[in-house]
């Protein structure tokens, strides 16, 4: 997978990518990101990327021709098919299924904004999608564009350590993911629930759909109201609620006792 990013502040871009999960698939090549900074692409002494808004008002808008020039150097040096996504906040959603779609281009260029925006005829002309991350206003697209390029990078192959785990996580099946622990089996005075040391690897299997479930259901139910469920789910659901109000499913606080 091949990413372009346009961005005044190219070294935030390539210092935050260096480090875990995405750091390594830099590394095997499985994913390549390259920064193209609009001031190179300016016709003046100055450098000069923005200019006061039309109409009057407070702040800086980037200007066209320094973005036109990075964003096409940007698409040229992408394989054909590239998309060109701005990362703003009258944008799409970007959700998991968008990051599971957009791991299957051929490429994609993320352009971040900065001051109070970029001027309009520049987003009309060149761009084939707006993304939004959340409803918050931010400094500049550069954490949005982060967010973007981490979310895909989990989904290509040889990224994560275990194939698998890219589809166990939150949102890949459209639900929370359930809770995870490791040793020691006390901890805290809270103990690991017996079923996952049980060996039953199909107990374990419907004990985390079950959870998995129940916390959708406690901090996401919107998730569930549009994802639905089948006539198992709803079972175990069920059996998430009733073992809750009963307490029967609480860590005891002293297990020993």
């Amino acid at each position: 997978m091949r990413i372009a990013v346009v961005s005044l502040f190219p070294r935030m871009i390539r210092d935050a990518l260096a480090h875990g999960v995405v750091g390594r698939a830099l590394e095997r090549k499985t994913l390549q990101v390259e920064t193209f900074d609009p001031r190179d692409f300016t016709d003046d002494a100055h450098r000069s990327v923005d200019d006061r808004p039309y109409g009057g008002g407070p702040g800086m808008v980037l200007k066209v021709l320094p973005l036109s020039g990075a964003l096409r150097a940007a698409t040229a040096a992408l394989p054909p098919g590239a998309r060109r996504v701005y990362m703003g906040a009258d944008g799409r959603r970007f959700e998991q299924s968008l990051a599971r779609e957009a791991a299957g281009w051929p490429g994609l260029v993320l352009m971040a904004g900065r001051y109070e925006g970029v001027d309009e005829r520049l987003l009309q002309s060149e761009i084939d999608e707006r993304w939004s991350i959340g409803d918050y206003i931010l400094s500049g697209g550069e954490l949005p564009a982060l967010v973007v390029i981490d979310a895909i990078a989990r989904l290509i192959p040889g990224t994560l350590g275990a194939a698998e785990s890219a589809l166990q996580e939150s949102f890949s099946d459209g639900l929370l993911d359930w809770p995870h622990y490791t040793r020691p089996a006390l901890a805290g005075g809270r103990r690991v629930p017996e079923v996952l040391a049980s060996g039953d690897h199909a107990a374990v299997e419907r004990w985390r759909l079950r959870e998995a479930l129940g916390r959708t259901w406690l901090h996401r139910p919107d998730l569930l109201a549009r994802r639905g469920m089948s006539a198992l789910e709803r079972s175990l659901l069920e059996e998430f609620k009733a073992e809750r109000e009963s307490g029967a499913g609480r860590i005891e606080d002293n297990p020993e006792r």
